[in-house]
């Protein structure tokens, strides 16, 4: 006899797979999942280690279309999750990821990281959103201009934030060149041979 069909086995039928994941999105958005989305499997280790409680919240600095985050507040329905993206286009499709997947604990805002106060967040999850700036080839688009000095700045203005977080801060990174990294921060864990990073702060 078939089983009764249920909104909660059709949002878990969604993350079977990362083709299936990624089937979430328009074709051009898939085709840059390799090299630009956070995996699933990345997602559940860092969320698992940045959850120190119901409740708190996480920010997902450069979200994109949103992979980290609804992965995420898909294994950890007790916990919010924020994504801070740069360009509208990719919010838009994070949002419309999300109304698809209908997750309660997620939310996306279209700006600048700079632009937060990271105080309003207890942990962070970073996956090398500056590299587009000296990166030479599979880029997202053209929007952002390749730049050495805007790759430092930002790289100096999360290193400012992260600074003046508190003791216990959790940080996971994913291709980080770690130079947005205070020397407070050290590492427990590392994995997928140490692209895979988790810090707390001392």
């Amino acid at each position: 006899m078939d089983q009764p069909f249920s909104q909660e086995s059709a949002i878990d039928a969604w993350f079977g797979s990362e083709a299936q994941f990624n089937s979430l999105y328009p074709e051009d958005i898939r085709l840059m999942s390799r090299r630009q989305w956070t995996p699933l499997l990345v997602a559940k280790k860092a969320a698992a280690f940045l959850r120190t409680g119901p409740g708190i919240k996480i920010l997902d600095i450069g979200s994109g279309v949103g992979k980290f985050c609804l992965a995420a507040a898909y294994y950890n329905p007790d916990v919010a999750f924020i994504g801070i993206e740069q360009r509208s286009y990719l919010t838009d499709h994070a949002n419309c990821a999300l109304e698809k997947l209908a997750l309660k604990n997620v939310s996306f805002i279209n700006g600048n990281f700079t632009e937060l106060n990271f105080k309003d967040y207890q942990h962070f999850y970073f996956y090398n959103s500056f590299y587009e700036n000296i990166a030479e080839k599979e880029q997202i688009d053209q929007d952002i201009p390749c730049s050495t000095a805007l790759f430092e700045h930002y790289s100096h203005c999360l290193y400012k934030q992260l600074k003046e977080a508190k003791k216990g801060t959790r940080l996971v990174t994913y291709h980080s060149v770690e130079t947005e990294i205070p020397e407070e921060y050290h590492i427990v864990q590392s994995e997928i041979n140490d692209y895979l990073k988790f810090w707390i702060k001392v």
